[in-house]
Formats: C-alpha cells, sequence, structure tokens
C-alpha cells in the first residue's frame, strides 16, 4: 500500500507548480516521449489493429484470470521454481524477508519494478538487516535522493544531469562531473561489484507467459538480465494481472510496449526466466521463486467496470498526454502510480474514496489518456466513475454542494434557466475586461489564478433565434 501523504491533492500540486526545475524537466522528456511514440505509430502498419489485439489479449486474460494463474503456477513448479501468494503488501514483504533469512542473504540486487515498490519492498528488507541495491540507473538515483519513482517508465523524469552529478559526488567523496559517459561510468563501476557480490536478485515481472512459466523482463540496461544471472537465488515479484496465456500473445504486448512507451521499435533488452537451473543447464540461478502480489487487485478484479485498468501493460503513454501530470510530475500524486492510470488504479487499492479519491480530479477529462493507451482502457470514464462514487459517497465539499444545489434549481426549468443567464449576463459586466472574466473572485479564484474564465454573452442563443425569426 502506499504511504499516506501528510498534505492533500491541492496542496502537493501547488508545491509541484512552484517547482520550476521539475516541471521544465518533466515537460521536456514527456514532449519528447510522446514525439517518440506518434512516430512509431505511424511507421507499424495497422496501429488501430495491434491496439485493438493487445486489448483483447489483455481483456481476455483478465477475464480468466484464475485459470490462467492456475497454468502459471502448475508450469512455473514444472520449472523447478516455487511459486508464493501474498494478500496484501506486509504479506508479500514477509516472504520475501522470509526466503532473504533463509538463504542466509545479506546483500540484495533488484532490478526496476514497480510492484516492489508498491509495497515498500526496500524499507521492510532494510529494516530486517538487508543491504539492497537498485541497479537501474534511474532507481539507483532516486534510491539515493530518497525518493519515490515520478514515472513508470522513466522513474528520475524530474531529475537533470547537474542534481545527479550532486548525488553521486556525495557517494564518490569527490566531484563527478555532469555530462552523461561520466554519470554513467561512476554508476557501471558501483553497480557492477553489487551484481558480483549479491547474495539474492529481485525483480519484477512485466509479463509471464501461462504457457510456460516464463517470467519476462524487458529493460534497455541489460541490469535485469545480471540481476538473474549472477546471484544464485532470484525471486521475482509479480502483480497477480501480469499475464499473458501464450508466447505469440507475449509477441503482441512487447510489440505495444516500447513502441508506447519510448517510441523504440523494440526495447534493448528482453530477459525470460525458466525457473532454476536443471541439469544440464549452462546457465540459470539455482532457486527460483515467484511471489504473486494481489494488494487489492481481487478487489479491481470484482468490479466489472474497473477490472478494465488491470488490463494496463505499463507503457507510461497516458503519462505523456496528461495536461495536469506535465504539469505538476508524479509526486504530486501521492501514490507509487501516478497519472491517469494511477489515478484510475490507487483510490481501489487503496480500498480509500476519501483521501485517495482525490486523485480523479488531477484530471482535465480531455481523454487524451484514452486515445493513447495501448489497451483502450477508458480511462477518463473510470476517472468519472470514481468521481461520481466519492460525490455519493458524501465526500463532496459544502461549498459545492450548495453551489451545485443552486444551479440545479435554476438549470431544471426553461424559465428559470432564461433567469439565471439574464442576471449572469447583467451582473459580470463590472468584471469583464475583453470578454473574459480575469479578476480574482473567491469562489472562482482557483480557476482564475491561473486562467481566465469566458464571460457569459451579453445575448443569449435564444434571444437571437427569436430575434431572427421576427
Amino acid at each position: 500500500m502506499s504511504e499516506r501523504p501528510n498534505f492533500h491533492l491541492r496542496d502537493r500540486a501547488v508545491k509541484a507548480l512552484k517547482d520550476d526545475q521539475m516541471r521544465q524537466a518533466v515537460r521536456k522528456a514527456v514532449d519528447r516521449l510522446s514525439t517518440n511514440k506518434d512516430k512509431a505509430a505511424r511507421e507499424l502498419p495497422n496501429w488501430e489493429e495491434w491496439r485493438e489485439q493487445t486489448k483483447l489479449i489483455r481483456q481476455h486474460t483478465v477475464n480468466q484470470l484464475d485459470y490462467y494463474l492456475k497454468l502459471l503456477t502448475d508450469n512455473v513448479k514444472k520449472a523447478g521454481g516455487k511459486v508464493h501468494f501474498a494478500p496484501n503488501a506486509d504479506a508479500a514483504c514477509k516472504i520475501i524477508a522470509g526466503l532473504c533469512k533463509q538463504y542466509n542473504a545479506k546483500k540484495i540486487v533488484k532490478s526496476k519494478s514497480m510492484v516492489t515498490e508498491e509495497i515498500h519492498l526496500n524499507a521492510a528488507l532494510e529494516a530486517v538487516g538487508m543491504e539492497v541495491i537498485e541497479s537501474d540507473l534511474a532507481e539507483y538515483i532516486l534510491q539515493l535522493a530518497g525518493e519515490t519513482p515520478s514515472h513508470i517508465i522513466v522513474p528520475a523524469i524530474h531529475k537533470n544531469r547537474n542534481q545527479i552529478a550532486e548525488l553521486f559526488s556525495k557517494v564518490a567523496g569527490n566531484k563527478v562531473e555532469s555530462d552523461t559517459p561520466a554519470l554513467t561510468a561512476f554508476a557501471r563501476n558501483i553497480l557492477r561489484n553489487k551484481f558480483i557480490s549479491a547474495d539474492i536478485g529481485i525483480t519484477g515481472c512485466n509479463f509471464a507467459v501461462a504457457e510456460t512459466g516464463s517470467i519476462t523482463l524487458v529493460t534497455n540496461e541489460g541490469n535485469a538480465r545480471l540481476t538473474t544471472t549472477l546471484p544464485r537465488v532470484v525471486i521475482s515479484v509479480m502483480g497477480m494481472e501480469r499475464i499473458v496465456p501464450t508466447f505469440e500473445d507475449l509477441e503482441t504486448v512487447l510489440s505495444m510496449l516500447p513502441r508506447n512507451a519510448t517510441g523504440q521499435k523494440l526495447t534493448s533488452y528482453i530477459s525470460i526466466i525458466n525457473g532454476s537451473r536443471q541439469p544440464g543447464d549452462i546457465d540459470g540461478c539455482e532457486k527460483f521463486h515467484l511471489v504473486i502480489v494481489d494488494n487489492g487487485r481481487s478487489r479491481m478484479l470484482a468490479d466489472e467496470e474497473f477490472r478494465q485498468a488491470l488490463n494496463c501493460i505499463r507503457c507510461g503513454a497516458c503519462f505523456n498526454v496528461c495536461p495536469v501530470y506535465r504539469q505538476i510530475g508524479g509526486h504530486a500524486y501521492g501514490s507509487v502510480y501516478g497519472g491517469p492510470i494511477g489515478s484510475v488504479i490507487t483510490p481501489i487499492l487503496e480500498d480509500d474514496i476519501d483521501f485517495w479519491g482525490e486523485l480523479p480530479y488531477a484530471s482535465t477529462l480531455c481523454a487524451a489518456c484514452t486515445s493513447v493507451c495501448p489497451a483502450k482502457i477508458p480511462l477518463q470514464d473510470l476517472l468519472f466513475k470514481l468521481r461520481q462514487q466519492r460525490v455519493a459517497a458524501g465526500y463532496s465539499q459544502g461549498v459545492e454542494k450548495f453551489a451545485f444545489g443552486i444551479w440545479k434549481q435554476f438549470f431544471k426549468l426553461p424559465s428559470t434557466y432564461k433567469f439565471a443567464m439574464k442576471v449572469a449576463s447583467l451582473g459580470q459586466k463590472p468584471l469583464v475586461h475583453k470578454g473574459y472574466i480575469t479578476a480574482k473572485l473567491p469562489l472562482l479564484a482557483n480557476w482564475t489564478n491561473s486562467r481566465y474564465m469566458r464571460a457569459a454573452a451579453d445575448t443569449t442563443f435564444r434571444e437571437r433565434w427569436e430575434k431572427r425569426k421576427k
């Protein structure tokens, strides 16, 4: 579960809007990612057919999830691995910590994994005396900074090279230059030694293939391959929905994932784990464990409408086109999962429509997220549905209830509607400048502080129509 922030969404957003460096870095990055994605879409024939096929694969798998979980479990066991089911974050952390103790492990190396961020695995392992090191460059940067990811695909999207150089210089004890070769060379030198000395490697899971029990890992740095090759024990942690039925289905989603994420035709490294090393194998870990995490997913699965959110392939495309995300960045959401998809799944995973139910309001409902989603998840519909649930549960503000109550009274009858529009047209005149209301009115301040509100027309359409008929 996410650690509940001390401040509400509006306060976190106000703080983020004051961070000019972060906003500039985020805008620059998402513009580049969106441009690359659009180019990739143009280059792949029948793009919409690929999206439809991705949707059908994910929809079929999620709807038959019990069957595919059983099939996956059986095939992992056949390949010499062991499978553990964790109903929540605490259980998952206890299982993994128990395995580390079982193998007398002290040093853990991890590859990038959103689900381990979700369950706060690093803190849990460090609390029982383990040394945990993130091997993904961006995750390593955030680990040094004591921060969580602000993007699913580009976790350190909010950092610039100078900030990274400062973090590395503190570790090195001397100045590390801020150019890319110097930064990567420093990280490579540190992390390679960690790979060699690690007792256990922990990974996430992009997709598990049910028909073979294979675990697929997608990276651009090769760190997942080192994480699963050098340590004698490997533990993979996956959200229970991260399954595809066959390798043919895997081909489809792996064609869409990098194109939607970064615009690449194919990611640099695709690693596939098939259990533990068998007699005659020349490589592979000695022991393999798969930890399958629920942590609120079964609650989402039980709702036929919100079940669609489990179709997500974690590409981050919805982040890159969201006008709210590009302004406030990922940390303002307060959850491990930000952006439009995070605003949908977090209130359900947390089972908290009160506090986390604020996240669906971090959206303009412009539907840009839905238009780019490779699994065709109707994100804006789900965001709107969550808003409805929060209002129905009685969590809307008193001022909001009063305002919409007045609105209802005036707009439910043609006569009162006409009267309200006439009063608005006359009453707004002292506030209007060049066709817009620019005054900082108390009830409208959150709108007019950052944009102008268009003034009501002096003459309504109905009045113009009556005049035209005469």
